[in-house]
């Protein structure tokens, strides 16, 4: 039977699972993204180099790694033919990628949307990567949006287009936008037609092909992360689609019971990018020396991301929802040098003690961190690459995120090249 590994973030993105993802994506014959869009940022270091991806699965590096775009997903024919060209221009060349024919199709006027919307807010805003991921998502279920697959049946794409633009435009209008010209759209979308349309096929028949397939690993890559998540997130303040373990079966087109085995990447610390609440972050010069060290800027957008200490509540929380089976501790070597280390271990809010993160960002907002303190650790630990070479200090720190969440820590990574990794899990190491 096949080996399968769902990576998730089990925070609010840019946890690292770009790096995780590649690194299985070397032993992997298949890698599936299964929901988001280019509104998600992994970034990938290897050999010295480092590339930025945001559409295109991690595994488009290894000639030998088939690469899906999922039926779950939304996909923006501009963003990956421009993502490709960039990968091409650093020799990038050699790969496999298919794209579902079922996926949603963002379209010119949803990031002219996404924007507006977002204006509307005011002081309540999202802080959307405004890429338009959102309003491809609502058209989606209003019904009244395009799919990929539509590119390769002109026919039907211009009945489509014309029927959408009907509705887009009024609304356009009505908010003071540009309105889109039929013809236009259309040929430019024929255009990006004839760059992708070999990539595009019924993806979930790939993939339960190679399913059951008694030598096959595939690898279902999420983006962002389960705080993002639209059902079990800090709503508003969250992404359109599920970004946990069980969004796989229906973003892939797969049966549940191929889920079996999930690895929850989390830094060794936390970050958010957006607006929000955020109960442990950090205001002082530690969420400075963090940012900078760890390079806490959106792979997408290039803004700061917001720091914190690392949140057991929102593990534990996570862990379950998602049925994490190990965690990948990401950016590990970034805590090194601090004198102390702090884990927030529950909630007090109202007077009570939370252990799991309220359903309101009314009452999230109120919540203050119950935090301990661990000894921090002065060496230099990106030159480790076993569990035994740790500091004690850093060990200890591990063990204790362990016996908070009840989840086992299956890798740790100190750095951000391929090399740089502990693989602890023997499950994992034999993936």
């Amino acid at each position: 039977m096949s080996e399968r590994l769902v990576v998730i973030g089990s925070q609010w993105g840019d946890e690292g699972k770009g790096k995780i993802t590649d690194y299985f994506a070397c032993r992997a014959d298949m890698v599936v993204r299964y929901q988001g869009g280019n509104n998600a940022g992994h970034t990938v270091a290897f050999d010295g180099n480092k590339y930025s991806l945001q559409s295109i699965p991690s595994g488009v590096f290894n000639p030998h790694t088939v690469n899906v775009m999922g039926n779950g997903m939304v996909v923006n024919p501009e963003s990956v033919v421009a993502e490709l060209q960039k990968l091409h221009d650093r020799g990038i060349t050699d790969y496999q990628l298919f794209i579902s024919d079922r996926a949603a199709m963002v379209m010119p006027w949803h990031s002219d949307l996404d924007g507006a919307y977002e204006a509307q807010k005011g002081g309540a805003k999202i802080g959307t990567t405004k890429k338009g991921i959102g309003p491809t998502y609502s058209d989606k279920y209003s019904r009244i949006g395009l799919r990929i697959g539509d590119l390769l049946d002109p026919e039907y794409f211009a009945e489509r287009l014309k029927a959408a633009l009907e509705v887009k435009n009024q609304e356009l209008r009505m908010l003071g936008l540009k309105e889109y010209d039929f013809q236009e759209v259309y040929d430019r979308y024929m255009q990006l037609a004839g760059k992708i349309g070999h990539m595009i096929t019924d993806t979930s028949a790939l993939i339960n092909e190679a399913l059951r397939s008694s030598d096959k690993k595939i690898l279902f890559e999420g983006a962002q992360g389960m705080m993002l998540c639209c059902d079990h997130g800090t709503y508003p303040f969250v992404t359109s689609s599920s970004p946990s373990a069980s969004g796989v079966p229906v973003g892939a087109g797969v049966a549940p019971k191929w889920i079996d085995n999930v690895l929850g990447v989390a830094k060794a610390y936390c970050t958010r990018v957006g607006e929000g609440p955020f109960p442990t972050e950090l205001f002082d010069e530690r969420a400075h020396e963090i940012r900078e060290r760890g390079h806490e800027y959106g792979t997408v957008t290039g803004r700061p991301r917001r720091v914190g200490w690392f949140d057991a509540v929102v593990a534990r929380y996570t862990g379950m929802l998602a049925g994490i089976d190990n965690w990948a501790l990401m950016l590990f070597d970034v805590l090194s040098g601090l004198d102390k280390v702090m884990i927030c271990t529950g909630y007090e809010c109202d007077g009570e003690l939370l252990q799991a993160p309220p359903s309101t960002i009314s009452r999230l907002a109120r919540c203050k961190p119950v935090l301990i303190e661990m000894e921090g650790w002065k060496e230099d630990i990106s030159g480790v690459r076993s569990y035994d070479e740790l500091p004690e200090a850093a060990k200890a720190y591990v063990r204790k995120i362990e016996e908070l969440t009840g989840i086992p820590v299956g890798i740790i990574s100190v750095g951000p090249d391929r090399t740089q990794t502990i693989t602890v899990s023997e499950k994992l190491k034999n993936f």
